[in-house]
């Protein structure tokens, strides 16, 4: 495959706001609002805001791996929930943007928060509604909990949820059934011995876009589990998380994921157009 075109690079010289933890792991959140602008993780500055005009902004708060828009601020006035092993924090308004610590989040088009939980030895996924009321949609099953968690989240327009493990995409119907989309990737362009799924999105066909950051690769997934590798980058870039904007597929891409140095971790957002081409727009560079 040859390798994509790297173009119209916007960067900004941020400097260090938290220390680097003993241990650390990039983050996965990226989201794109309805006027195009995207925003993104840092796990050293929190929440970075790239405009449709290619415009970068630090948004001052948590530097929290997983995010959500709460397009409509359903969620912006209710105490958010606790007790599930992370911390929930929100920032902003119009949009309002939700940031979990330890967990993947996702708001359905319907206003309800979801995420997962574990209860006892099994991972259940719970829905949390704009008026403060906490339930279990479902408790996914023995062949879908071989990993200790899940690693990403997303809902569908149809009101289904997708999810991933280190290998496997499964869904979640409205009705809380699970069934597999893919039960094991293929690793035949892997740069590692081993896939590792995390952030996805749903279109409205219901074709999954997710980041393999342990194959360093983007997948496109349709609804009948066939597997396209989208144009991929070179090392020491790693993909860990995509936001669908109409036919354009933005990444959140992460240089030396595997550090545990949170600095050495620095974020870039890469652009892949309808048509295939593949352009860096947002780069975030350290002082």
């Amino acid at each position: 495959m040859s390798k994509p075109r790297l173009f119209s690079i916007m960067s900004l010289v941020v400097a260090s706001l938290l220390p680097a933890p003993a241990s650390a792991h990039p983050g996965s959140g990226i989201v794109v609002d309805r006027l195009g602008q995207v925003y993104f993780v840092d796990m050293v500055s929190g929440i970075w805001k790239l405009n449709a005009k290619g415009g970068l902004t630090h948004l001052p708060g948590q530097a929290f791996h997983w995010m959500a828009l709460d397009a409509e601020g359903r969620l912006a006035g209710v105490r958010l929930p606790s007790g599930t092993g992370g911390d929930f924090t929100r920032i902003g308004g119009n949009p309002t943007l939700l940031l979990a610590s330890d967990f993947p989040i996702a708001i359905a088009p319907d206003g309800n928060l979801y995420f997962p939980s574990k209860g006892g030895t099994a991972i259940q996924l719970k829905r949390f509604t704009p008026g403060g009321q906490t339930s279990i949609l479902a408790t996914l099953p023995a062949t879908a909990t071989g990993v200790s968690w899940i690693n990403g989240l997303a809902a569908a327009a149809d009101g289904s949820f997708y999810y991933t493990e280190d290998g496997a995409i499964r869904r979640v119907s409205r009705e809380g059934a699970v069934s597999t989309v893919v039960g094991r990737v293929p690793t035949s362009n892997c740069r590692t011995a081993n896939a590792m799924l995390q952030g996805l999105q749903v279109d409205a066909a219901g074709t999954v876009y997710v980041a393999d950051t342990g194959c360093g690769r983007v997948l496109k997934v349709t609804a009948s589990g066939g597997v396209t590798v989208l144009p991929q980058v070179e090392r020491p870039w790693f993909p860990t998380g995509v936001a669908l904007s109409g036919n354009d597929l933005y990444v959140l891409e992460f240089e030396n994921p595997d550090t545990d140095d949170r600095r050495a971790m620095i974020p870039r957002i890469r652009k892949i157009s309808a048509n295939g081409t593949t352009s860096v727009v947002a780069t975030v560079t350290r002082s």
